[in-house]
């Protein structure tokens, strides 16, 4: 059958009719189409905002926001470089599920006052899994572990760590040293305050394990696989949970192992260092040292893009350069000229919500000046044999513990007067007879 141009025009005209006839006449929904497409407009349109009613900002407020059965929650805790700066901590993520579970994955310098600020009660930040021994990597774990046990964690500090080509390289060898570095800080608080927190749990497991399981409780599956930087014994992480999958590189150059076990996760955080030309402008690196360094040992911003466009996650998170209004734009284009999949482009307290439709990305909006979060389990009164206990552990002996008779003739006792008044208050406010220590 022939078509002419005639057939078609009349063809066009009467389906233009039609089309005219059931946009005057068409009732759907109880409601004419024109009437259906106002609708969906208005769907989309704000409503006005109320004078006196609260409405959603896209910011985060912790502890404002109940955490969804099936969702994850990432908070940066610390996205910067080696070097410190009250900007931006050193290396530091915190993972948040819906099951109650939390995990810090690393807990580089200046980060553990990121995670006070979130004001999460310490019993539940008992689980650190560290990438490797740098200082800008587990150089806080002192302040968790010590500001941790006084503040409210009641639970011993549990850790998992890499071991190294020697035992002196890996991470029961420098989590050992660390609390030997403390006992005279914990011989201090020992029968003064609950001592139930100051005891680590150390898992250190072996670096060159491939995709090997190292935590697996309560539906989470935590696993590692090596690493490349500096030496022998930095490893990466994944976590999977409810079908979601999480991916920390920690410190590495593009490697085989990342590639293959962080493909199309979820959320995919991978170091990017900054851009070499700044190493030389901002930090006076050689140009030797820069490219050394900026290439070879840490992962370059065209590297980054290079692995992200490989694994093709729902959101790639490059992290560990400063941030600044001088900086950022080099690092976005030099990832973009390789990467043009999501990309989120981290500074502490950047937040990730996931979901198995979704990912929210916002900033946190938390208090600096914070005290004590509430405990999650009752705190026991100061045990004397606490002092004895830590004496047997540690070996210092029992006697060394508190003040010798020497220290103890320097005691100013024109103080006791107002001091039995304290106590005198205390009891009377709080309906219990305390009684001062020298009466």
């Amino acid at each position: 059958m022939r078509v002419t141009k005639r057939v078609l025009a009349v063809a066009a005209i009467a389906l233009g009719a039609a089309m005219l006839y059931l946009w005057g006449h068409f009732d759907g929904r109880n409601g004419t189409a024109p009437d259906l497409v106002q609708e969906a407009v208005a769907a989309e349109t704000p409503a006005k905002p109320s004078p006196t009613k609260a409405r959603e900002r896209d910011v985060y407020y912790p502890n404002s926001e109940d955490l969804g059965r099936d969702e994850m929650r990432v908070i940066a805790c610390g996205t910067g470089m080696p070097t410190t700066r009250a900007a931006q901590a050193a290396a530091c993520f915190l993972v948040e599920l819906g099951n109650g579970d939390k995990f810090i994955f690393d807990i580089g310098s200046g980060s553990a006052e990121r995670l006070s600020s979130l004001q999460i009660p310490y019993d539940y930040l008992d689980k650190v899994f560290i990438g490797h021994l740098h200082g800008d990597h587990f150089g806080s774990l002192g302040e968790l572990f010590i500001g941790g046990g006084i503040m409210g964690r009641h639970n011993p500090l549990r850790v998992w760590g890499p071991s190294g080509p020697t035992k002196e390289l890996g991470t029961a060898y420098a989590i050992e040293s660390m609390r030997r570095m403390y006992t005279w800080d914990l011989a201090g608080r020992a029968g003064m305050i609950d001592f139930r927190g100051f005891r680590i749990e150390i898992n250190e497991f072996d670096y060159k394990g491939e995709n090997a399981i190292i935590y697996e409780e309560n539906g989470v599956t935590i696993r590692s696989f090596p690493a490349v930087h500096a030496i022998d014994g930095p490893v990466s992480f994944s976590l999977e949970w409810n079908d979601l999958k999480f991916v920390f590189s920690s410190d590495s150059y593009p490697n085989k192992w990342f590639i293959e076990y962080a493909r199309d996760a979820d959320l995919v955080v991978h170091e990017c260092f900054i851009a070499v030309p700044s190493l030389v402008q901002k930090m006076k690196f050689t140009p030797e040292s820069a490219l050394t360094v900026g290439t070879q040992i840490h992962t370059a911003p065209e590297a980054f893009g290079k692995i992200m466009a490989e694994v093709k996650p729902r959101m790639a998170v490059a992290y560990h350069f400063f941030k600044d209004f001088d900086t950022t734009a080099e690092v976005h284009d030099r990832i973009r000229t390789v990467y043009d999949g999501p990309l989120s482009l981290a500074e502490d307290f950047m937040v990730w919500n996931v979901t198995k439709d979704d990912i929210r990305v916002r900033m946190a909006v938390v208090e600096e000046a914070t005290w004590a979060p509430p405990p999650a389990t009752e705190t026991k009164n100061p045990n004397p044999d606490d002092r004895s206990t830590f004496s047997k552990n540690s070996g210092v002996p029992v006697e060394a513990i508190g003040y010798s008779d020497f220290i103890e003739g320097g005691v100013w006792d024109e103080v006791d007067e107002v001091l039995r008044g304290v106590y005198k208050e205390a009891s009377e406010k709080l309906g219990q007879e305390f009684k001062y220590p020298k009466d």
